[in-house]
């Protein structure tokens, strides 16, 4: 399975963490970056990643910024992506199986290793539910596809 993750300055560290972690437990990482501190604009790593989800170049993606919305608002922006943030395991489970989710984010001031890794390994760990969840996504779907509109 190949995961793509991204980050801006203030997820870097958690990022590398987690990029460690995905490699020793076997997964293909497709790390877009960044790879030091230096400040840079969120909104480019999400779109590198969410494109990698959507056009089925990767399975999930996972993004780090300092809180993870910003990458979750833009990371949605894209078709074909359902990006969640999650800062604790339940969420996590419960956005893959009853959402289908597709992109995990975190923020990086919020969320210290170990619990991220606890986080993805549910979020990894979790299929989607289908049955009476599968409409709903269909809905979502839907929503995307006429740019929501009614």
């Amino acid at each position: 399975m190949r995961i793509a993750v991204g980050a801006d300055h203030a997820g870097v560290d958690l990022k590398e963490a987690v990029v460690d972690w995905l490699v020793d437990q076997g997964y293909d990482v497709h790390d877009v970056g960044t790879f030091d501190h230096e400040s840079v604009d969120y909104p480019d790593y999400a779109v590198k990643v969410a494109q990698a989800v959507a056009q089925g170049e990767a399975t999930f993606g996972f993004l780090f910024c300092g809180t993870g919305l910003g990458m979750c608002i833009t990371a949605n922006k894209v078709p074909g992506v359902r990006a969640v943030t999650c800062h604790e395991p339940m969420s996590a489970r419960l956005a893959r199986a009853h959402n289908d989710a597709n992109v995990l984010t975190m923020g990086g001031r919020l969320v210290a290793p170990g619990l991220a890794l606890d986080v993805i390994g549910h979020f990894l760990g979790e299929d989607f539910s289908g049955g009476r969840h599968a409409g709903r996504v269909d809905k979502i779907v839907e929503v995307e596809r006429r740019g929501g509109s009614s």
